[in-house]
């Protein structure tokens, strides 16, 4: 059985992204309407109703907005950590209470044949998490929305075959811009988001422990853009004697259109 993943929608107005395969099918956050996110789902070949459910990473905006929308229309259960719900019950409208799900990082569960385990991250929220995905020897690992490195999240990612990763900002876009100083500041913390540097220098680390598919994403709309986050990691890749597309494949998550279709054990699609 193959585990995919789709990133439908990545960048700082909203999120989704699909994880599945023939036996299970996930959605992680949605950031955009309900109808967006149906759309999306539709165009590779997924029902709404067919979802198993929606993982939660945090409560900020552009990752749910659209997630009480569709757990009414398609009866799904919603995932999140005990601080997630307590910090978006008053964002999403009313859940039925069959679907309302609870989990605790760092305890893995099933969804279907697919193993889940949230690992806690470093940003500007109640509780937030990334996710690891395994199915018969394939793991796909999803950071974004990450302050800094740790070892406390990254041991979770390393080792992963394929990786969402977040590339946010370039550092010289961020300070010419025009953002006001404190959310600057907030951005650059270590509660903020990964620049395109720090992006790279992990990048490196996930190769060289044999991730072979990277995906960049949550790209800043005001403070980045795609071919000066792609240039940035292979840069840093080159640095370190790795070859892209060679040794291993990158790419850029759209922000507003799915990417495309990936499959965890093979070449990109």
């Amino acid at each position: 059985m193959e585990l995919r993943f789709s990133p439908l929608f990545s960048g700082s107005s909203g999120n989704a992204l699909y994880v599945g395969c023939d036996g299970a099918h996930l959605l992680v956050d949605a950031g955009v309407s309900g109808t967006r996110v149906a759309q999306s789902l539709a165009g590779i070949g997924v029902q709404p109703g067919e979802l198993n459910g929606i993982l939660v990473t945090h409560e900020h905006i552009d990752h749910i907005r659209g997630i009480g929308v569709l757990s009414r229309k398609y009866d799904l259960p919603i995932f999140a950590t005990p601080g997630t719900w307590a910090a978006m019950s008053g964002k999403i409208g009313a859940v039925a209470e069959k679907n309302v799900r609870v989990f605790d990082p760092e305890v893995n569960f099933f969804m279907g044949p697919i193993e889940v385990v949230a690992f806690p991250t470093p940003h500007d929220a109640a509780e937030p998490v990334g996710f690891a995905f395994e199915l018969d020897g394939a793991r796909l690992a999803v950071a974004t929305d990450i302050g800094c490195v740790r070892d406390s999240w990254a041991k979770y990612v390393l080792g992963a075959d394929a990786a969402v990763l977040e590339s946010n900002y370039d550092p010289d876009m961020l300070d010419a811009g025009p953002y006001p100083y404190e959310l600057k500041k907030r951005i650059r913390s270590r509660r903020g988001h990964l620049s395109n540097d720090d992006a790279g220098g992990f990048a490196v680390r996930l190769i060289e422990q044999g991730t072979r598919q990277i995906v960049l994403g949550h790209l800043s709309k005001e403070n980045n853009f795609p071919e000066l986050a792609l240039k940035c990691t292979e840069c840093a890749l080159r640095q370190a004697g790795i070859e892209p597309d060679q040794d291993a494949r990158v790419c850029v998550a759209q922000r507003d259109m799915t990417t495309g279709i990936y499959s965890v054990r093979s070449e990109f699609r």
